[in-house]
């Protein structure tokens, strides 16, 4: 029996700048207008369940409040990740002024291969190779594909690791698939779990280590980061951990134990990932104490003065720092890390240690294709770094603007812009990386998010109380805004990407705070 339409609003009382949510049956619905047009979708982002509704709505776009997934109006269809499927939809048709519902989810259209030939091939089950083979599809390509990823896991939510996972607020096993478990099958993806040993670029052809070997006629190399490791006395310990694999979470959570609480950690480096697993460890009451070279934390991509609130909401929490510090060793007892010591002669008492000193690209394996000093790839705009092969990622050296030296960026929703540009462009588009980069970071239950990419900046805009974590603060050059970091202003911040991607000659200072300061 077919699910009746329910009257669930009048038009005249929708906004055309506002989405808004509704409940039918249980059916969790956003209701988006537009002219005298009302389409229904799913209201909860895909990606990681945000409501939609506190997002914005704007120039077509549906963007989520959390991680600033985008979504097409008019089709529901993913335009910018971290969500790699489109939203559901649900019937709907406008009566004189009454919007009826029907509250049964439409299918979504199954994309699949019907040929095995082209043979495209994705390296690296990460975000970008999630990312790419979602888009393949999705933009209508139907030969073979691969995904080659050494990890045996499917693809899933790296983000969390460091965030959710030491803190006991989500098991390594409850760490979120990119992809719904059964998507790859569906969707003819063929999986293969191994590691390379080789990749020849002229030959279109990939070496396994266990032997073997895939051709291909076009592949997106996504290989990700591997971890830096110090060159210091004691690194090979027992407790000396790094954190960047599922695998990596399990064992370090495995380390902590029952007794998290009495736990000595010692953290070196103090990356995102170091301080974001130091706030995740305080949280399950484990001692931690940060070590690193530089003077204050952040202070590259922030400056100086964000960097030092981070410090000072770290320390309020109990983390202590050792900073503007080196250390000369790791010492043990029965083969165990027992403590740290410090070019200054200190000892720090340690239980645990986790390398937070960086990542470089995974790229040792490339042959056949020039390689900067660090191992990343130099691409094009639209992401191709030779012919028959694309690269995506934190491997990738891209124009992120005209006129100025390409970067390499190690943003996972980044990863993922590129991977969609990357499958767009193998499919016979030909875009252009054009995208804002984007990241969050949660430190004490506070989620801040950074828009854009400054390496420069001659004026710092802040509207709200940075000391309380409640803020936007505004990186202008030359009067225009190149990077906005923020916390607890995440309708604003959707306007605000959103705005920074529409302008052509970037977004001015004068029009970044009047959305500001519009709510």
């Amino acid at each position: 029996m077919s699910t009746p339409a329910r009257c669930v609003a009048q038009l005249s009382q929708l906004r055309a700048d506002r989405a808004e949510r509704i409940v039918v049956d249980g059916e969790n619905i956003l209701l988006v207008r537009d002219g005298d047009t009302v389409r229904a979708y799913a209201a909860d982002c895909p990606h990681a369940g945000g409501p939609l509704e506190k997002g914005a709505l704007c120039n077509g776009r549906i963007i989520c409040p959390w991680h600033k997934g985008t979504f097409d109006v008019a089709t529901g269809d993913v335009l910018e990740p971290p969500p790699l499927v489109a939203l559901d939809r649900y019937p709907v048709m406008v009566t004189g002024n009454d919007v009826m519902v029907t509250p049964e989810k439409l299918p979504q259209p199954l994309r699949n291969a019907s040929d095995n030939s082209p043979h495209f091939v994705v390296i690296g089950a990460g975000a970008a190779g999630a990312a790419a083979c979602a888009a393949l599809r999705e933009c209508g390509f139907t030969g073979r594909l691969t995904l080659v990823g050494e990890e045996p896991h499917a693809p899933y939510d790296r983000t969390a690791l460091s965030k959710f996972v030491p803190s006991g607020e989500m098991t390594p096993g409850d760490v979120p698939p990119l992809l719904a478990p059964d998507w790859l099958a569906r969707h003819d993806v063929e999986r293969i779990v191994a590691k390379l040993a080789r990749l020849d670029v002229p030959q279109r052809t990939i070496h396994f280590e266990t032997g073997g070997e895939l051709t291909y006629d076009t592949a997106l190399l996504a290989s990700g980061s591997v971890p830096k490791l110090p060159a210091i006395s004691g690194r090979e310990l027992g407790g000396v951990y790094v954190l960047r694999t599922l695998d990596d979470a399990a064992t370090l959570v495995d380390a902590l134990g029952e007794d998290a609480q009495n736990a000595q950690v010692v953290i070196l480096g103090s990356s995102f990932i170091g301080l974001e697993t130091a706030s995740s460890l305080r949280k399950r009451g484990s001692q931690v104490t940060v070590i690193s070279p530089e003077k204050i934390s952040f202070a590259r991509q922030f400056g100086e003065r964000a960097g030092t609130m981070f410090r000072e909401l770290h320390e309020r929490n109990g983390v202590v720092f050792h900073l503007e510090a080196n250390v000369t060793s790791l010492e043990g007892e029965e083969g165990n890390v027992h403590e740290v010591m410090l070019e200054s002669g200190e000892h720090v008492a340690a239980d645990l240690v986790l390398l937070g000193t960086g990542v470089a690209p995974a790229t040792g394996f490339v042959e056949g294709l020039p390689l900067q000093k660090d191992g990343g790839v130099i691409v094009n705009a639209g992401m191709q770094a030779a012919p028959h092969l694309y690269a995506a990622g934190d491997i990738a050296v891209f124009p992120l603007h005209e006129n100025q030296e390409p970067v390499r960026i190690e943003h996972w929703r980044v990863a993922q812009q590129h991977a969609r540009i990357a499958a767009e462009n193998m499919c016979g588009a030909r875009h252009r990386y054009v995208g804002v980069p984007y990241f969050w970071t949660y430190h004490f239950g506070k989620r801040f998010e950074y828009l854009g990419h400054a390496s420069e900046w001659d004026d710092l805009v802040i509207d709200g109380e940075l000391d309380r974590q409640a803020f936007v603060a505004l990186y202008v050059k030359d009067e225009k805004v190149v990077a906005v970091l923020a916390c607890e202003r995440e309708a604003q911040t959707a306007r605000l990407i959103d705005a920074m991607g529409n302008g052509l000659n970037g977004l001015s200072r004068a029009d970044a705070l009047k959305i500001v300061l519009s709510d």
